[in-house]
């Protein structure tokens, strides 16, 4: 079905919208990609916090003019369906990787990452990226380690001493 001058309006208004939030994009070739697939990808899409698209490029480069994603302008080439991690970096990679296990057909054309235009196979390196729990988690474990090694230091000196305390009482306590 045909868009009427208005709705692609509304159409790259959105996308623009997303694109000025996101964290990442790729852009994938989905022919072939059956309906219950496609149903199913914007379904997990939905639950991981990835904008999921198909639009005519033409629409999404106008979309995309005047953001970091403006690199891709030039790649956009036949059927796409566009990713856009609208919470972490590595969720339209997660996505992508997913389902192109179980169809072959879905393949990553565009990679873009903070103003940067990547290569299809840079899907691994986005999807490997930790989500916002696992990064949080590192943190937490980087900031304590300094307060656990200072722990075990005030342990090791109280144990120390409090051996050293031992022996000396023993000391005076045996008649010479």
């Amino acid at each position: 079905m045909a868009l009427n001058l208005s709705q692609k309006q509304e159409v790259v208004a959105e996308l623009a919208d997303v694109a000025a939030k996101a964290h990442s994009l790729i852009a994938a070739e989905y022919a072939g990609t059956t309906v219950s697939q496609m149903t199913a990808m914007r379904k997990k899409a939905r639950e991981t916090g990835v904008y999921l698209r198909v639009v005519k490029n033409t629409l999404a480069s106008r979309a995309v003019a005047g953001t970091e994603f403006e690199v891709v302008k030039d790649s956009l080439v036949g059927p796409l369906l566009y990713a856009f991690s609208t919470e972490e970096p590595g969720a339209a990679g997660r996505l992508i990787k997913e389902f192109a296990k179980g169809n072959d057909k879905l393949q990553a054309k565009v990679v873009a990452v903070g103003g940067q235009l990547y290569p299809a196979s840079h899907v691994e390196v986005l999807a490997s990226l930790p989500t916002l729990d696992q990064a949080l988690a590192m943190l937490a474990r980087v900031l304590a380690e300094p307060a656990t090694m200072f722990a075990r230091a005030v342990k090791a000196v109280a144990d120390q001493q409090g051996g050293g305390e031992e022996v000396a009482a023993e000391a005076q306590a045996e008649p010479a």
